[in-house]
């Protein structure tokens, strides 16, 4: 059993603490820390947590606690200060993504979860769902040879769908795309050299950023991948994950993941072809813990066990989807120039 502290318990926090960690049976929740109260008596009135286990600071939480794990569910600016203390305090973390705002700042968090002997986890909640661990596993089988092009469509019309952030600086690359961006490492099983990236903001859009881009990404492998993704299309919806079509020598993979749309719920879906063939479904075998259940049980294992499973995201795996981002936003600001991973990586 793992001891846990949640820290942060706003809109996407308390969703954590309500619909998330209750279903993950091997976290043992010790403390809950925000400092607004409002969200601190939120927990209290609706969820029933007892007074003497909520608190309106770190420190004070972890001086009055015995723990193992931070749950790190804070907004993005948040995530730097927090984790770091929470790794100064001698607790393992998971976070949500982006861990860091820089490269830099990542890198920092990276060495003292290291220097302190601590677990740094990234909730990179995709990676959790059968398609892509089914097309991960076919790929690294070589099921039908060498990947020759990746192609991955993402459409949502954000207006229409409860969307809120329309602030939001880069909602399309920074919020919405580094899911896909990691799918694309972890699938492959390789890191990006280098990306061409456009983005643009349409007419009439409510958003004050871009939130439609293109970009193709060069693999280390040598894989291309080409990338679309709109959150003002009036296309069909795809799937959270995005639709997949991997070219090899020898057929197509083609799947989708997290089809999550207006409240229903579809399965994740795999089928496929061989070239010249008929595209056949292939049946997807049911994970145990999905989404964020699974980042939580993972990271809750590794600290149970010491043993790091395959495709784990650790915050030193995810400096490279950072970096994937921060790339892909820097070639949209060089309109569409190659920008090369490690030019971000230094």
């Amino acid at each position: 059993m793992v001891k846990a502290i949640q820290v942060g318990l706003g809109h996407w926090g308390f969703s954590w603490t309500k619909e998330v960690i209750p279903k993950v049976p091997s976290i043992h929740m010790v403390g809950y820390v925000d400092s607004n109260p409002e969200a601190i008596k939120r927990v209290q009135d609706e969820l029933g947590i007892e007074e003497k286990r909520c608190f309106l600071s770190l420190d004070e939480a972890a001086q009055g606690l015995e723990a193992d794990l931070a749950i790190c569910t804070l907004r993005t600016e948040a995530h730097y200060p927090v984790v770091k203390r929470c790794l100064e305090l001698g607790l393992n973390v998971i976070v949500e993504k982006p861990f860091a705002s820089t490269i830099a700042q990542g890198r920092e968090l990276v060495e003292l979860a290291k220097a302190n002997g601590r677990v740094l986890m990234v909730s990179q909640n995709y990676r959790f769902q059968p398609a892509p661990i089914a097309a991960a596993e076919l790929i690294g089988a070589q099921k039908f040879g060498p990947v020759n092009l990746v192609s991955i469509d993402f459409r949502r019309h954000a207006p229409s769908q409860g969307y809120r952030y329309w602030d939001m600086p880069d909602p399309l690359l920074a919020d919405m795309s580094i899911h896909h961006f990691d799918l694309m490492r972890m699938v492959l099983n390789d890191n990006p050299k280098r990306v061409s990236c456009r983005t643009w903001n349409p007419a009439a859009s409510p958003f004050g950023h871009h939130p439609i881009g293109v970009a193709t990404l060069e693999f280390e492998k040598g894989t291309i991948v080409s990338y679309r993704g709109s959150w003002m299309s009036s296309g069909p919806v795809t799937p959270w994950s995005g639709e997949w079509t991997m070219d090899c020598s020898e057929g197509e993979i083609i799947w989708s993941s997290r089809d999550h749309f207006m409240g229903k719920a579809g399965p994740d879906r795999l089928s496929l072809r061989e070239r010249d063939g008929e595209a056949v479904a292939f049946p997807l075998e049911p994970i145990e813990f999905a989404d964020r259940t699974g980042t939580l049980a993972s990271i809750a294992k590794v600290i149970e066990t010491g043993a790091i499973p395959a495709r784990f995201s650790s915050g030193e795996d995810n400096l490279h989807s950072l970096a994937l981002v921060q790339a892909t936003i820097l070639s949209a600001s060089r309109h569409g120039e190659w920008v090369e991973i490690a030019e971000v990586l230094q």
